[in-house]
């Protein structure tokens, strides 16, 4: 085998049959594409969050399944020849109904990644038939059996040496004779209790997994024909992009872009593997190819924006000329695996962001953390907030930046802003009402 590439179908290409017959389309027609992971078909994992938490009663639990069946049931009767596939399907479900019953009595975050993980495998069944029905040797493979984590449910960290060598023992060898489906987003800790690797899992995994394997490439298909220069939701001038770097993927992924999570560049830039983002809708149409060195590198490659975020500002007298206060702060915020994304400092204060978004299953930035910051300094909390990150290369280098950005955008206040740490991006934050605006006005004036 010359060539492997490493697959991700994202939640909408395994919506419903007809998508994951696209899906399957694409994989017979790439003989490199040996190793195929998929998320859960589209809405369920919606249900399954809602399902996981502690405050749903007996009826809504039982509308929730219901909804998780109707997705499943959906594609299983647009297969031929699947007893066995609804059969498996079925004792998933069944499996779901007892972990949810468990949860209302007992709530727990493992029984959470228990339950999340229940629409991975239902969809990596039901697609590994989908690509048999086209004559491709496939088996279903359970990831937990190589992806090995710690036991910290709903973001556990991954144990890449025990991957390796698992992967190497249980995976390679089956890789020249068929096509192996498998999970994203969910593995196994030293107890063989089912864990979550957390938002964006699922391109985690398949980054790990083509790590892990050794890949030439990772693709990742989504609903999106590649990265464009922003949300094309917000203006119907943003156009895809063909080629970026690393540096600047990993940039917008931090920084708001939706399509790619920022863990998931982590392992491929760490073996210099290449990654395309399409789209499985259109897969004629062409990507962007993600990769260490591009042929251009514009100042401006794009705009990213991420909503919802969280300004600190801890303050105190205590600081001025003194050493030691930061490392009480980021102590207390380490205590409690809390990660920055900004920050600015002044003589007796410190302004942290925190990307904390309303749909999370836990909270970020708790009332403990707030209470242990409280006995060290003083402690202001704003939300409403928008991060704004200008994406390119030696942005700290540019003459004229700040004009060309902030001159267009001088009737908003501008709340924060970071530059300088990086050639890749300048951030600020802005009000959460002014956030689309901000981006179009910048994208009309950057990319004209």
């Amino acid at each position: 085998m010359s060539k492997l590439t490493v697959a991700k179908f994202g939640g909408t290409s395994v919506a419903d049959h007809h998508a994951m017959l696209r899906c399957a389309n694409i994989v017979k027609n790439d003989l490199a594409t040996r190793v195929v992971v998929v998320s859960a078909s589209a809405g369920v994992t919606n249900h399954l969050v809602r399902l996981s938490q502690a405050d749903v009663a007996q009826d809504e639990q039982l509308l929730l399944i219901e909804k998780i069946t109707a997705i499943q049931n959906n594609i299983l009767q647009q297969l031929d020849h699947a007893s066995e596939v609804q059969a498996h399907v079925e004792k998933i479900l069944d499996h779901l109904a007892s972990l949810a019953q468990q949860q209302a009595e007992n709530y727990s975050a493992q029984l959470s990644d228990a339950i999340l993980a229940c629409g991975e495998q239902m969809s990596s069944v039901i697609f590994a038939h989908v690509l048999r029905s086209l004559g491709i040797a496939t088996e279903c493979f359970d990831v937990r059996e190589v992806m090995r984590t710690n036991s910290l449910y709903g973001k556990a960290v991954v144990d890449i040496e025990a991957l390796k060598s698992h992967c190497v023992e249980l995976l390679q060898p089956k890789l020249t004779s068929k096509v192996i489906v498998t999970q994203g987003f969910i593995g196994k800790d030293g107890l063989g209790h089912t864990t979550t690797l957390g938002r964006g899992g699922s391109d985690y995994s398949a980054a790990l997994l083509a790590e892990a394997l050794d890949a030439d490439n990772l693709a990742i298909w989504t609903d999106v024909v590649g990265i464009f220069t922003t949300d094309p939701r917000i203006t119907d001038q943003a156009r895809a992009i063909e080629e970026i770097s690393f540096g600047e993927a990993a940039e917008m992924a931090t920084f708001g872009a939706k399509i790619l999570h920022p863990a998931t560049l982590i392992p491929a830039m760490r073996h210099n593997i290449p990654v395309f983002v399409g789209s499985s809708k259109e897969p004629e149409k062409g990507g962007t190819r993600i990769q260490q060195q591009v042929n251009s590198a514009p100042t401006y490659r794009s705009i990213a924006l991420r909503k919802e975020q969280t300004l600190v500002t801890v303050k105190s007298p205590a600081m001025l000329h003194a050493s030691g206060f930061l490392a009480q702060v980021f102590a207390i915020l380490a205590k409690h695996e809390l990660s920055v994304d900004l920050i600015t400092t002044s003589e007796i204060s410190v302004a942290l962001t925190f990307d904390n978004p309303t749909g999370s299953t836990q909270a970020l930035l708790t009332s403990a953390v707030v209470q242990e910051l409280e006995q060290l300094c003083e402690v202001t909390i704003e939300h409403g907030l928008s991060l704004v990150a200008v994406i390119g290369n030696n942005l700290h280098a540019t003459s004229g930046l700040g004009s060309n950005i902030f001159d267009n955008i001088n009737e908003v206040n501008i709340r924060m802003i970071c530059h300088g740490a990086s050639a890749n991006n300048l951030c600020f934050l802005v009000p959460e009402k002014d956030a689309n605006t901000v981006v179009e006005q910048l994208h009309n004036t950057l990319f004209a």
